[in-house]
């Protein structure tokens, strides 16, 4: 036992003298044989376990508003996904290109979550955290001022890099502010239930918003709570401890940083773009192949700085040498680009394809809120009762489903009951059982000096995942109503080629990228039985395997 691990926090979240010199003195007692534990040790632990390093009220407070980091994170992506056909109305933005909306903030989230983590290293989380903050809140109110699509979406992405900043901060403000015990589990379950929250309540305030004011107020709300929640992090999140020597600010891996980024947005670009003005147009595979040239230059320099220099790279290679880690990135990519590209093609089949409003197709999302709320209950239950795979097994089916269900050919008029219910319970069912898996799965995999990195790493595969899987599936839409049109596909692309409600090349397109997504899902079912298979219980006390 170390001096910090019996933690004691006075008013100042500081160990007090008196009870640092019980620790000393228990610290340097003669150890008793294995398996027992002398009853003061036991006193003191437990004492540092329930002491507060601030009163009650700040405490909340302050677990509420770095809660509020991933609430707002996820529901800036759920609200606009329910009006993204209403927002591309209004700045006369094309199907194929719609998706640039939610991707510009899932790729720039994504490809950053990393480099800020980092940033936070050197330069404090609590000025990452609130500088995020405040760029998030200055990034939600300027794009409904802009009629253009190129600038929207521009600041779409600084949005998703602003929700990057605050994402692996405010997990580490928590981490380092609350002495291991009950209270830090409660500060945590708190945080961990931001972003389902995030998502249920994104659904319903996007829709109901859009469809009673308009989807501008749905971005200036946003920066309104976001300005809140920025005045208040100022106010209760602690100011760090002073450092006996500045950090240099050269271990900041800013050329892997720029590769991944650069790299990554550029493969985007150019699938996005494909969709619009063809892919028999030269540039559009020479950006792939640079693209990819770019990725793997990361990935060389990486193994470069780990291997050669005493420079902390921004990722170790390494880590990728334990098979099942591997396995749960590619997991994570293959079944949120699923779930996402679901969420977002069933929003087109009801407003799109069938005609319905916002209001209407909020309400037919509703089950989603309500079965994330139960599932996120159970699902911390049945961690430490079943295994693993059999959970992650579980939830890759759920969303195969989910997506078969808009895939085969159900007749059109078909309540919504019989198909829609069912695939949105499904699909929430298999999301929210997933992520807590994978999470725990890398935490308890890695070696302790890798677990955040290889947290912040999922997270972020899982957020590059969404945003190249659903330029993939936008291709096959647009191709297959090209198709259907006997038209070529920068005219799909560039016009819509006056696309109606009850069009039939609408519908089938939308059921191919269903069938693109059930594909998905089941090659992330496959990487469970083939590669993840025996990790047994990973919750409670579960063993590693």
């Amino acid at each position: 036992m170390s001096k910090a691990d019996g933690y004691v926090a006075d008013s100042g979240g500081r160990a007090s003298e008196k009870e640092l010199g019980e620790l000393e003195r228990v610290v340097t007692a003669p150890q008793l044989p294995s398996g027992e534990k002398d009853e003061e040790v036991v006193r003191i632990e437990t004492t540092a376990s329930q002491r507060l390093p601030f009163s009650k009220a700040r405490c909340v407070a302050l677990v509420t508003t770095v809660a509020a980091a991933p609430f707002l994170s996820t529901m800036a992506v759920q609200a606009s996904v329910i009006i993204l056909p209403t927002i591309g109305e209004a700045l006369n933005i094309p199907t194929s290109r719609q998706q640039w909306i939610v991707s510009a903030y899932n790729l720039t989230f994504g490809c950053f979550l990393l480099l800020w983590g980092r940033l936070a290293d050197v330069y404090g989380r609590r000025m990452i955290f609130l500088w995020g903050s405040v760029a998030f809140t200055i990034t939600s109110i300027v794009p409904p001022f802009l009629s253009n699509e190129i600038g929207f979406n521009i600041f779409r992405g600084l949005q998703g890099l602003a929700a990057a900043a605050m994402a692996p901060t405010a997990l580490g403000i928590l981490g380092v502010t609350f002495p291991p015990g009950r209270t830090k589990d409660i500060a945590f379950g708190a945080f961990g239930a931001g972003a389902p929250l995030g998502g249920i309540f994104g659904n319903i305030f996007g829709g109901v918003v859009g469809e009673y004011l308009s989807w501008k107020w749905v971005f200036w709300i946003f920066g309104i709570v976001s300005g809140i929640s920025t005045v208040a992090s100022y106010l209760v999140i602690p100011l760090p401890p002073p450092q006996p020597e500045p950090v240099m600010r050269n271990t900041v891996d800013w050329i892997g940083g720029t590769l991944i980024t650069v790299g990554l947005i550029i493969l985007l670009f150019a699938l996005s773009e494909g969709n619009v003005v063809g892919w028999s147009t030269p540039w559009v595979p020479v950006l792939i192949v640079v693209s990819v040239l770019l990725v793997l230059g990361f990935g060389f320099w990486q193994h470069y700085l780990e291997t050669k220099t005493q420079k902390r790279p921004l990722m170790k290679m390494s880590i990728f040498k334990n098979g099942k880690f591997t396995a749960a990135n590619v997991l994570m990519a293959l079944f949120f680009s699923s779930f996402n590209n679901y969420l977002i093609f069933a929003t087109y089949w009801f407003q799109d394809y069938q005609g319905l409003s916002v209001i209407q197709t909020t309400l037919r999302f509703i089950p989603t809120g309500v079965t994330g709320v139960l599932v996120a209950t159970i699902t911390g239950q049945v961690l430490s009762r079943v295994p693993g795979d059999v959970i992650l097994m579980f939830s890759t089916i759920c969303v195969s489903i989910s997506s078969l269900l808009f895939a085969i050919p159900i007749p059109v008029h078909t309540i919504y009951w019989a198909y829609g219910f069912p695939a949105m319970v499904l699909s929430v069912c298999g999301a929210d059982t997933i992520f807590p898996v994978l999470t725990l799965f890398v935490a308890k995999t890695l070696p302790p000096e890798d677990a955040s990195l290889g947290g912040a790493l999922i997270t972020a595969v899982g957020q590059i995942g969404r945003a190249i899987g659903l330029a993939i599936a936008t291709a096959v839409q647009t191709a297959i109503m090209a198709r259907e049109k006997g038209v070529s596909v920068d005219k799909i692309g560039s016009e819509g080629h006056g696309l109606q409600p009850w069009d039939d090349a609408l519908k089938v397109g939308i059921r191919g990228t269903a069938w693109f997504n059930f594909g998905m899902s089941i090659a992330s079912t496959a990487v469970v039985v083939l590669f993840i298979r025996g990790i047994g219980i990973i919750g409670g006390h579960g063993k590693k395997r």
